[in-house]
């Protein structure tokens, strides 16, 4: 429920921040801000991974 009422908070419209942006810097900004969580989550994802597999004390 909790995180139902934030995502629809979080609810963001991109085609129509781009639609409105004053400049290309604003644009380049919103898509910056847009994919920079995505990308980071998959990278954390990948080094949690990563570092899991290759634990030495599960070896013994």
């Amino acid at each position: 429920m909790l995180a139902t009422i934030i995502l629809v908070l979080q609810e963001v419209d991109i085609e129509e921040k781009m639609k409105n942006a004053p400049d290309s810097g604003y644009e380049i900004g919103v898509a910056i801000g847009t994919y920079l969580p995505f990308v980071l989550l998959v990278a954390l994802a990948y080094f949690t991974y990563y570092r899991a597999k290759n634990r030495k004390d599960l070896d013994d």
